[in-house]
């Protein structure tokens, strides 16, 4: 069976059985097989598959969702810059467009990589369509100035995108960042503490958006800000046989070993945190030039605008249903740790076999070694989250909505098989999430949990924004840790498997049901470093009978 038949054949199946009350009946069970050359766009079903979200009954497309992106250029904007195609013709529809805090000025600052990087957001091109084509992007260029403090400008810009569409933007791109080599600070390193990586762990919290970094493709590259806590570090993949499935050999992962433990702290977390978050799309993107033509380039920074646009999709599905007042759903579907939690949880690891034990998901995702998730230390080490080279896995849209769309469940009561929750936990304390159903033996469970490092503003002129000059300061990260286990054990020594990183803000669990039974997630606040009691984001997704 081919790639392609399998997609339909899954996709018929998904729609059938789609557990969102009220839709099943109104979607076609229909798939037409298309021509190989098809199979390459990247939002399709061989890529994220975000436009199956696009379509009906969904309809989704990130209407009146605030994202940003942050670049040393700008992208060009039809009416103020020259040669710009109509909008609705060839052109990204930009909410607006700066020059770092500023209203950009026509023709200035425009830059052919952000116009690109914007595209794959925010296109209505019929070849290049983006993921998100009605959701409002801010754009802003840092533009430098020589002999400047770039980290400080860089931040400024950061702060004006976060502060757009009336303070409320929910993700921010960013495919730049700054070598080390530039860092003011003697013999710099990835450790969390350049200023522009203190300043996006400060806004994620300030300005609640998700941040989405261009995982550094190395030697010698732009690695900070990839030493974040709060955000999302993206891998780029390529398609094979149609099919976005294998990490490309461009990206360096997470873990250098043997003689190339050199680059570690130069291309790499010191602390042992693995860089990369999630996978998506990279390898022979479809772009935009300012023209309105079309090109193919490759990179990380393309496959990080995949993400932002991805939770557009998302939020504008989650307004709907704050705006409808349906239950389980509250002002926390907004939450950036929320967002994490559910791209990251609804990642693609391993091609489900058909009897959706593995959670039908849609691919198996290749790795630089030459093996996959289950191969791996992160399946095999409760210490280690993220798989050297694709975090969690490879982006999906689709599977992030399932995820997303069966809304807040809090652990005072029986959950579903599939949710999530924003909620708080006491030090030295647990949360317990009992899932309501019996789990099918064999079946994997996936949990995700999600919670930021805290960083305040030294805010020396009091007036609750960042000023070039002031400085940032670390409050460091409490130290949670997650648990499977039978629902009626309360010994974390009697756990079906756990996550206990002790330096990452994420932990996260993808493990085999070995027997058919009812089961809980253990959320435990573990240590403490400053505040007691620590907020987090939990999603999961399992299997039931």
């Amino acid at each position: 069976m081919s790639d392609r038949t399998s997609f339909c054949l899954r996709k018929r199946d998904r729609i059938a059985n789609t557990f969102v009350a009220g839709l099943a009946s109104s979607l076609s069970l229909s798939c037409v097989l298309m021509p190989s050359a098809v199979l390459s766009s990247s939002i399709d079903e061989g890529g994220i598959d975000a436009q199956s979200l696009h379509a009906a009954p969904y309809n989704l497309l990130g209407r009146k969702i605030g994202i940003g992106q942050v670049e040393i250029g700008r992208p060009a904007q039809f009416g103020l810059d020259k040669d710009v195609p109509p909008q609705l013709d060839r052109a990204p529809d930009l909410a607006g467009v700066f020059l770092r805090d500023r209203p950009a000025e026509a023709d200035t600052n425009v830059d052919g990589h952000a116009h690109g990087v914007a595209g794959v957001m925010v296109s209505n091109h019929k070849i290049a369509r983006g993921v998100a084509p009605e959701a409002r992007l801010y754009s802003t260029g840092a533009a430098t100035e020589m002999g400047s403090n770039r980290q400080a400008q860089e931040c400024l810009a950061t702060q004006h995108v976060a502060l757009q569409n009336s303070d409320d933007v929910r993700s921010i791109n960013f495919s730049f960042g700054e070598p080390l080599w530039l860092d003011p600070r003697p013999e710099a390193v990835l450790d969390g503490n350049a200023l522009l990586t203190l300043c996006v762990d400060w806004s994620a919290n300030q300005h609640d958006v998700l941040y989405v970094i261009a995982g550094n493709q190395g030697n010698g590259g732009i690695p900070i800000p990839t030493d974040n806590f709060n955000g999302i570090n993206v891998a780029f993949s390529r398609a094979v046989n149609g099919v976005y499935s294998q990490v490309d050999v461009s990206n360096l992962g997470s873990v250098f070993e043997g003689v190339r433990s050199r680059l570690v702290g130069l291309e790499t977390n010191i602390d042992g945190r693995r860089l990369v978050s999630i996978l998506a799309p990279g390898r022979d993107i479809d772009l935009l030039r300012q023209d309105g033509t079309v090109f193919q380039s490759t990179g990380t920074s393309f496959a990080a605008p995949h993400v932002v646009a991805t939770v557009a999709l998302l939020q504008e599905y989650g307004d709907r249903q704050l705006h409808q007042n349906a239950s389980n759903w509250s002002l926390d579907a907004r939450r950036h740790q929320v967002m994490k939690a559910v791209l990251l949880n609804s990642a693609d690891k391993v091609r489900d076999r058909g009897d959706g034990l593995i959670q039908s998901m849609t691919r198996t995702v290749g790795d630089r070694q030459g093996g996959n998730w289950l191969t791996s230390d992160a399946y095999n080490d409760r210490a280690v989250p993220f798989h050297r080279d694709m975090g969690t896995g490879h982006l999906n849209a689709f599977r992030a909505y399932q995820q997303f769309s069966p809304g807040q469940w809090h652990p005072n009561a029986d959950v579903p098989v599939i949710g999530w929750d924003f909620h708080n936990v006491d030090a030295g304390n647990y949360r317990d999430y009992i899932i309501e159903e019996p789990l099918t033996a064999n079946s994997y469970v996936a949990a995700t949990l999600s919670w930021s490092r805290q960083v305040d503003l030294d805010d020396r002129n009091r007036n609750g924004l960042y000023d070039e000059g002031e400085a940032f300061i670390d409050r460091g990260l409490n130290d949670l840790d997650l648990y499977l286990m039978p629902a009626d054990s309360n010994d974390i020594s009697d756990s079906i498997w756990s996550s206990t990183s002790t330096v990452d803000s994420t932990e996260h669990i993808f493990h085999l049901v070995p027997e058919t039974g009812r089961y809980k997630i253990r959320v435990v606040y573990n240590r403490q470093v400053n505040d007691s009691q620590q907020n987090y984001a939990l999603a999961w997704w399992s299997v039931s009978q």
